[in-house]
């Protein structure tokens, strides 16, 4: 989720306050917290020969995964959602997988997202109510990516706007209790929109957001901290509780070795974050640091075999 032009615009995010006024009583990390508190999981442990939809990441079974969510004191967990979750071996899997993330104590939200529900918007309400269907969820974390299609390059006030109806057909179905996550990442702060721009449009949609700030360093004028300063303000000011997500990834998956930590190795990765835990502990609404994604952290936290 890096800026679609590839430009850093540094000199503005660098010359970005963190500090809001906000209301008083919000909730907020402190520096003694976790500085990595939620993750999004992509897979699932299924075989694609027991069910189509099936990633066969073993550790991706209720009980691995929920020793991991208690190993370490991760809060919210983000789970994907195949289509039609609700059907099928993957539906036992789902179910199963959210009784055992929230038994640890932790929020959960089933994730998903498609291209073509920009165009057809009641595909997402249709996987939205399969994904929910009997179950109990905290949120649900819509992760659809406009500024990765041709369209955001030729039409980007359509792009936009399909993508705001898709979160408003989304929010408007929700089951009662349920609310809409969003991931904006940090650039779509400096995208005008309205009187605002367009995360501001996205998070008056929204109840909570993972602010996406895919880059492997916390401090410096294209650091975490100062990308994700602006989306950061905006979420602060929308009075929503929020995260800021790194990647672990490869450097080829996540486009260049700067915009994760999947080259960086384990101990990077916790310092980082451990800085921007101290540099941001006491923002109104701030939850930590999400890492994408399940199955690469894990590799980072896997030692490299010994050479015999």
């Amino acid at each position: 989720m890096r800026p679609p032009d590839l430009r850093l615009r540094t000199a503005l995010a660098a010359a970005v306050a963190l500090a809001v006024v906000v209301p008083a009583g919000a909730s907020a990390a402190h520096a003694d917290a976790p500085a990595i508190s939620a993750m999004w999981m992509w897979d699932n442990p299924l075989d694609r020969s027991v069910d189509a939809r099936g990633t066969a990441y073993a550790p991706a079974d209720p009980a691995t995964l929920a020793a991991f969510v208690q190993e370490h004191h991760l809060t919210t967990v983000h789970l994907a959602a195949p289509w039609a979750s609700d059907e099928g071996p993957v539906a036992a899997w789902l179910t199963d997988a959210i009784v055992a993330v929230r038994a640890q104590g932790a929020s959960v939200g089933v994730l998903g997202g498609d291209p073509p529900w920009l165009g057809q918007p009641e595909l997402a309400v249709q996987w939205m109510r399969a994904a929910t269907n009997g179950r109990t969820v905290d949120h649900v974390q819509v992760n659809v990516e406009p500024w990765t299609r041709p369209e955001w390059f030729t039409d980007r006030t359509g792009s936009v706007t399909r993508w705001l109806a898709l979160l408003d057909a989304v929010r408007a179905e929700l089951p009662p209790g349920v609310g809409l996550g969003v991931d904006v990442p940090y650039w779509l702060a400096w995208e005008p929109w309205g009187d605002g721009t367009v995360a501001d449009a996205a998070m008056a949609r929204a109840d909570r957001v993972e602010v996406v700030a895919f880059v492997d360093h916390a401090h410096g004028p294209d650091g975490i901290l100062a990308l994700s300063a602006d989306a950061v303000a905006a979420a602060v000011a929308a009075g929503l509780p929020f995260t800021v997500g790194v990647e672990t990834d490869t450097p080829a998956v996540a486009g260049g070795a700067e915009w994760t930590f999947g080259d960086d190795g384990l101990a990077a990765l916790l310092t980082e974050t451990a800085l921007v835990r101290d540099a941001m502990a006491g923002t109104p609404g701030y939850e930590g640091v999400a890492v994408q994604h399940y199955r690469t952290w894990r590799t980072l936290l896997t030692p490299p075999p010994t050479p015999s």
